[in-house]
């Protein structure tokens, strides 16, 4: 399914999307698979499936030791790929990784091969709008959304050439930092809600981890919520992982129904 047909379908409900993360083989494969069935039976809206790198230098602890993890358990882009395409949920997947491994296989390859597998959408949180056009071609030749990022520092110029380029929805970083659960929602986080132009659908994350704080983004102005370290942090405690998941899932998503 298209990232656009998903935020389509949920116009007409007049509901806005819980996006969910889990990186990739953490525990393992096949726990993975189950585990993407227990979010959208809660109610994930779009999936991101995490390709793990080694220095993922946009996450914080929870997912730096998931895809420590992962890795660790043999995940590589190879199975990564076969993993996704053996995934039926009716429901878009993301893949959220780092521009060394596009690189290295190269962009017309990994663009390929995200189409072949189902996943929908890229985001590569270390790649510069201004140096994206060789992925953002490749993309577009095989129908995949190239999904970028906008901060809290994003200045104005460069929001219009983020806007001009993202396709499927763009990326809101509710604060500086990297990934993990916080307490708050920030004041910034509302005010560039409030400053993005455009028929691109605006989805939030970093350190949404309760149905309250996924309630006052949607009030401020997100078509979406983007929740990744909440679910990790139940994948590492190994209790109950698909209830509790499950759970969650449902939670978030009762608020983006709102």
């Amino acid at each position: 399914m298209r990232i656009a047909d998903k935020f389509t379908e949920l116009e007409r409900k007049k509901e806005k999307a819980l996006i969910a993360y889990v990186c990739a083989g953490d525990p393992s494969s096949e726990a993975t698979k189950e585990i993407v069935h227990s979010l959208v039976k809660g109610g994930a809206d779009i999936v991101e499936l995490g390709l793990p790198f080694s220095d993922p230098v946009a996450d914080g602890p929870t997912i730096q030791a998931a895809s420590t993890r992962a890795l660790e358990a043999g995940m590589n882009p190879d199975l990564y790929f076969e993993m996704a395409a053996s995934i039926k949920e009716n429901v878009p997947l993301v893949c959220m990784t780092y521009y060394n491994l596009i690189y290295k296989r190269g962009t017309e390859k990994f663009a390929r091969d995200c189409a072949e597998s189902g996943i929908t959408g890229i985001i590569v949180p270390d790649l510069p709008a201004e140096e994206s056009d060789e992925l953002h071609e490749s993309c577009k030749k095989h129908g995949v959304d190239l999904i970028f990022l906008i901060t809290p520092v994003t200045t104005e110029t460069r929001m219009k050439s983020i806007l001009e380029k993202t396709s499927g929805f763009v990326y809101i970083v509710s604060r500086l930092g990297v990934t993990g659960e916080r307490v708050d929602v920030a004041e910034s986080t509302k005010n560039i809600l409030g400053h993005i132009h455009t028929d691109v659908p605006k989805a939030v994350g970093f350190g949404i981890s309760n149905k309250d704080q996924a309630a006052e983004l949607i009030k401020a102005g997100a078509d979406a919520v983007i929740v990744g370290s909440a679910f990790v942090n139940f994948i590492a405690s190994d209790d109950n992982i698909n209830g509790r998941i499950e759970e969650l899932a449902s939670e978030l998503k009762e608020s983006c129904r709102k």
